[in-house]
């Protein structure tokens, strides 16, 4: 794309970012608004009811607004790169890596050249959420005054890492185009956060589908369980006139149902490790102040963009212009041992937004098959259930054509043909487990190879980029729980999937107690009482128990201990990785960490018996940040999914002494898909985020002890449990 052109573009993104909505707008979005009905029940969870499906993505938009509109922005200024915006500098690695990724400019063709009935869609979109702002002058957004239908073609998965990177380190893209490094020398450092999948944000799931041999109604069950940040996500239900109608999770922003369930079929989307993105080393050289790149023996010149980003200065906006590089493979993203790093993905894509909808209008499995043909999702392993009987679970969506022969965990030699992608592979080539013998299907983030015991996929018959991450301990705990399962229920299934064994602990507590019985006495003496509740606990987590406390706070620092992955395929071999590292860790070591706890405990609590639900605990402040000890607060039996886990409750301390959750599970469901579908599901905290509202923290407890409410997915149902019916704006 030409500079000029470039600049245009950039100017009329911030033109319309300033200007508010014109009365043509208006007139429209109060037509709109007349047709749709908004029901909140007594939960505060939207039911959205319209005469066609535009005005019920109209109605969506304004009660998103109405719940959360500053997580819709900030869902737009990450996706748009924007947010220095509003934190400053902090972000400036950030913003660049995604600006290289995403051109908002290929946004706007998509949408010029969308199909009339999806263009439709993308401009009540808009409408919704600007309609929304008129009626709200007291809202004030930080930067976007006024969306645009192509927008929502800038924010295409609703994952919650929706940024394909293919292993790029972000401290890589800002030694390159921040700190003026060498960029043909520079070497990054590749020490990893070792233990961040005990004490970081969650960004994992659970999925569970049940065939009708192994539940007591003769019906498929689905269990619905992503683990994102706390109010990732919002609850809703979709009803049109045009054949749409649909429950479940809604990631703030967007208009299509992420995880959730029809009348007839329902879907949990798992993050699946699938290789969808590849790193291309490319040999660069400089010519009359130039940059080319070596390709098939002759020397390509690179691509410039300028990338314009505003930074926060104190009460103003500095801006900030960055040349941006471009091979054919793509963005240039940082470079290793003296060559440059171009990205290939799929990460911003019109066709993956389309089929995100049909997905969510896909009445049986042939529709929801035709949805999934577009392959075009890049961040999704899909477990499927419905009212046939089926179980389906399709590891990934999109994953590209690549010759085997090279190891594409590592970047790629970006200088000849034989490395290019060879096309999309279909569905049917996929990984795929289609109702199993066992009877049962679960993912965890692992690996496919394990998804149904028995009835599981064959490794040997698929490319080993399809599915090059290892095993987890969740899975584990599912493949234990589901193997023997009989007659479910949906509380029974509920209850499976809030099983609160850590198996990690299977792993880590032998070599401790083996370093306890070959210490001397005298290291015996300070830690026996440690030992004695250890030895005797059954690795499930409680609130009243002290075990959790010390098992937990001595496995995170045991964790910290690991070595980096070289990769990011091998940073998911977590039992690999911690059994090697139970094993290698001196003896003596593990029982000085140990003792550390129990001081830190002490000093603390004033004690290092401390029952976990009395360290470990449930708060949600008005600003949704800062906790506090001094405040009410709930105590919390559950801990995050490192160790094991199947429910996730991650916490951490912030400027406190206690923990508190943050991320983990959030919106939760259990589906039973009989002639008349039978529901529960559960939010963390509640709807609402208005701290006043009863509806704040009215789930708070139910998610903490597995306690769903059912679901109203009929009409009539809804009826009886109206809080608020109205028409947008009115």
């Amino acid at each position: 794309m030409k500079l000029n052109l470039i600049f245009i573009l950039l100017f009329s993104s911030l033109f319309v970012s300033a200007q508010k909505i014109n009365p043509q707008e208006i007139k429209r979005a109060g037509d709109l608004a007349k047709r749709v009905t908004i029901i909140r029940d007594n939960y505060g969870v939207p039911h959205i009811y319209g005469e066609t499906d535009a005005s019920v993505v109209f109605g969506l938009m304004y009660a998103q607004c109405e719940d959360n509109f500053k997580g819709i922005e900030r869902n737009y200024l990450y996706q748009f790169g924007k947010q220095t915006e509003v934190d400053g500098e902090n972000s400036l690695a950030t913003d660049i890596q995604l600006q290289l990724i995403a051109d908002s400019a290929d946004a706007i063709n998509d949408y010029k050249t969308s199909a009339p009935a999806f263009r439709k869609l993308l401009d009540a979109f808009a409408d919704g959420i600007n309609y929304y702002l008129y009626k709200h002058p007291e809202v004030k957004p930080k930067v976007f005054k006024h969306f645009e239908p192509w927008y929502a073609l800038m924010f295409t998965d609703g994952s919650v890492a929706a940024t394909e990177t293919g292993g790029i380190k972000l401290d890589e893209t800002k030694e390159f185009y921040i700190n003026g490094g060498d960029k043909l020398g520079y070497v990054p450092n590749s020490r990893a956060r070792a233990y961040e999948f005990v004490n970081e944000r969650e960004t994992g799931s659970n999925g569970f589908a049940i065939s009708p041999s192994r539940s007591a109604s003769g019906h498929a069950l689905l269990y619905i369980n992503p683990h994102v940040p706390f109010y990732f996500r919002s609850e809703v239900e979709l009803v049109s006139e045009e054949g749409l109608h649909a429950y479940g999770a809604v990631t703030w922003g967007q208009f299509f149902i992420y995880q959730g369930f029809n009348k007839h079929c329902g879907w949990m989307h798992t993050s699946s490790y699938a290789d969808v993105a590849d790193l291309y080393a490319e040999k660069m050289a400089k010519k009359d102040g130039r940059w080319f790149y070596e390709y098939n023996g002759t020397l390509k010149p690179v691509t410039e963009r300028k990338l314009v980003i505003n930074i926060k200065k104190g009460d103003k906006l500095e801006q900030k212009t960055i040349t941006g590089y471009y091979t054919h493979h793509g963005p240039v993203v940082g470079s290793r041992d003296g060559k440059w790093l171009a990205l290939k993905a799929n990460n911003r894509s019109y066709n993956a937004l389309v089929e995100s909808w049909q997905i969510t209008k896909a009445n049986n499995l042939a529709e929801y098959k035709k949805a999934m043909d577009l392959v075009s999702n890049a961040t999704n392993a899909t477990v499927y259930a419905d009212d046939k009987g089926n179980t389906i679970f399709w590891y990934g969506n999109y994953i590209p054509k690549r010759d085997p022969k090279y190891d594409w965990s590592l970047p790629v030699d970006g200088s000849t043909t034989a490395t290019e992608w060879q096309g999309v592979h279909r569905l049917s080539e996929i990984v795929t487990t289609t109702n199993p013998a066992t009877g049962w299907i679960q993912n965890c983030n692992s690996t496919p190879y394990t998804d149904a015991g028995a009835s599981s996929p064959d490794k040997s018959k698929y490319p080993a980029y399809m599915a090059p991450d290892g095993e987890n301990y969740r899975a584990i705990t599912a493949i234990n729980i589901l193997k023997n399962a009989e007659g479910l229920t949906l509380d029974g299934l509920i209850a499976k999937g809030y099983d609160h064994y850590l198996a990690a602990f299977d792993d880590l507590l032998p070599a401790l107690f083996k370093a306890y019985d070959e210490a001397p006495d005298s290291v015996k003496y300070s830690i026996s009482d440690v030992m004695k509740i250890l030895k005797q606990w059954d690795r499930r987590t409680a609130a009243n128990s002290v075990a959790s406390s010390l098992a937990i706070e001595w496995g995170t620092a045991m964790l910290k201990l690991l070595p980096p992955p070289k990769t990011d395929q091998e940073s998911t071999f977590i039992t690999r990785r911690i059994k090697t590292l139970a094993d290698k860790t001196p003896g003596n070591q593990q029982l000085e960490l140990l003792s550390a706890v129990m001081k830190n405990l002490q000093s603390r609590f004033g004690t290092w018996q401390v029952q976990w639900g009395d360290m470990n605990r449930y708060q949600r402040p008005a600003d949704g940040i800062t906790f506090d000890d001094k405040l009410p607060s709930i105590p919390v039996g559950l801990t995050g999914s490192g160790f094991g886990q199947l429910p996730s409750f991650q916490s951490r301390t912030v400027n406190t002494l206690k923990r508190y959750g943050y991320s983990g599970n959030s919106f939760v469901a259990a589906v039973e898909f009989g002639p008349r579908i039978k529901a529960k599901s559960i939010m963390t905290g509640g709807q609402s985020f208005d701290a006043t509202s009863k509806n704040f923290t009215d789930q708070a407890q139910g998610i903490i002890e597995g306690k769903f409410k059912d679901v109203l997915f009929y009409r009539e149902d809804v009826l009886k449990h109206v809080s608020k019916s109205y028409h947008p704006g009115s």
